[in-house]
């Protein structure tokens, strides 16, 4: 019988064992004018941390008829690909408008942080029968991952759930997938702000000299 976790093992829940030793090398910074930026850079450079995320991911997924693996610009393409690898299916990209040939694009939508942007999809990416997860390092609003379900369901595939390192909860992304139509699309995030809590600029072994947030958007 299917749990709330896709997979059993409990030390990969959310914000569990696997999850701090991951958020234990993942440092926030103040950037862009945000206080708390999280930076998975920490634990990209941390192999066992990096294989961790995956296999949390991989575990989570197997054997849950998922179909193809997408991954959400840009940050989606680090995590994503050796996710679809190792569930053996396909793997796209969902890219910023004007980035990607043959693609479809969806509406303009406002980004995490400031201003709007747009996504695409390689036309002929899904298909009716496609079941997919889509991938992305963090989930604040949610207002990217409802401009990428939006692209999904046009091509009339279905989203089983949104995968992200990172979750922001107070933002309540939920709700705005509820208000989008799409609250029968779970989030499932492996560490949310309440065990991220790795300050970047006091902490002496990670070298900041001369950062300085300047707090414009970029």
């Amino acid at each position: 019988r299917r749990s709330d976790h896709m997979t059993s093992r409990s030390e990969y829940e959310a914000d569990g064992p696997v999850a701090k030793r991951i958020a234990s090398v993942t440092p926030y910074f103040p950037f862009k004018g945000i206080p708390r930026f999280y930076d998975i850079g920490g634990f990209l450079k941390d192999p066992e941390a990096f294989a961790l995320v995956i296999e949390v991911l991989v575990e989570r997924y197997k054997g849950q008829g998922v179909t193809k693996v997408g991954g959400v610009d840009a940050r989606g393409f680090v995590l994503g690909p050796p996710v679809a690898l190792a569930l053996k299916v396909p793997f796209f990209m969902l890219r910023k408008k004007g980035k990607m040939p043959n693609a479809e694009h969806g509406e303009s939508y406002a980004k995490e942080y400031a201003g709007d942007d747009a996504l695409g999809i390689p036309r002929g990416a899904l298909t009716e029968n496609d079941s997919v997860v889509l991938i992305d390092d963090l989930v604040a609003t949610g207002g990217t991952l409802v401009a990428a379900i939006d692209l999904v369901k046009r091509q009339k595939a279905k989203v089983a759930e949104c995968a992200c390192v990172v979750e922001i909860k107070f933002l309540d992304a939920r709700a705005n997938f509820a208000k989008n139509g799409h609250d029968d699309v779970p989030i499932w995030a492996l560490m949310s702000e309440d065990i991220l809590q790795l300050d970047g600029l006091n902490d002496p072994n990670i070298p900041t000299d001369g950062y300085v947030d300047d707090g414009a958007a970029h």
